[in-house]
């Protein structure tokens, strides 16, 4: 089973209009967002994915207007982090800020998996037998450089795909 991740969408209607594109076309079944839509204008948007959409509230999406009851509305499942979430028999931790992980994770001993944006920086390694994954830059005006990720639950494996 393969999972879409992106984060930082940051109001970038245009990028935005890509990347469900590119999940669409990737048929992910779940896609999870890790933070930072900024507004519920920016939220509806995503109603056009074909997928589940799951996420977190970044630091800039706490004092947003409307985008809980734009969640609500289409069914999005979003919530303060760190968001819990077991998939194939993986349990995968969801944060905005990379700050609280490894305290997190001293508490939290069967994780798997470890998603998080705010940074807008790449990441895919394993430590310590858990794959921690950002996949950068989404919100980005410089054609080729933004990225969405795919998660690969059975491989424990995450690519990017640059837009």
């Amino acid at each position: 089973m393969k999972i879409g991740v992106v984060s930082d969408t940051h109001n970038n209607l245009k990028n935005i209009e890509l990347i469900i594109n590119i999940f669409n076309d990737e048929r992910v079944p779940i896609v999870i967002h890790t933070g930072d839509i900024c507004n519920a204008i920016t939220l509806e948007k995503f109603s056009k994915l074909n997928s589940e959409l799951i996420g977190v509230y970044g630091n800039n999406d706490r004092n947003e207007s409307g985008l809980k009851e734009v969640a609500e509305k289409n069914n999005f499942q979003f919530q303060e982090p760190p968001r819990k979430l077991n998939l194939l028999d993986k349990e995968i931790v969801i944060f905005h800020e990379p700050d609280n992980i490894e305290r997190f994770l001293s508490e939290n001993k069967k994780v798997n998996i470890v998603l998080y944006g705010h940074t807008h920086r790449y990441e895919n390694n394993k430590r310590n037998g858990i794959l921690f994954f950002n996949p950068g830059e989404s919100a980005g005006m410089q054609k080729g450089s933004n990225a969405i990720g795919i998660l690969d639950l059975i491989n424990l494996e995450a690519k990017r795909i640059f837009f």
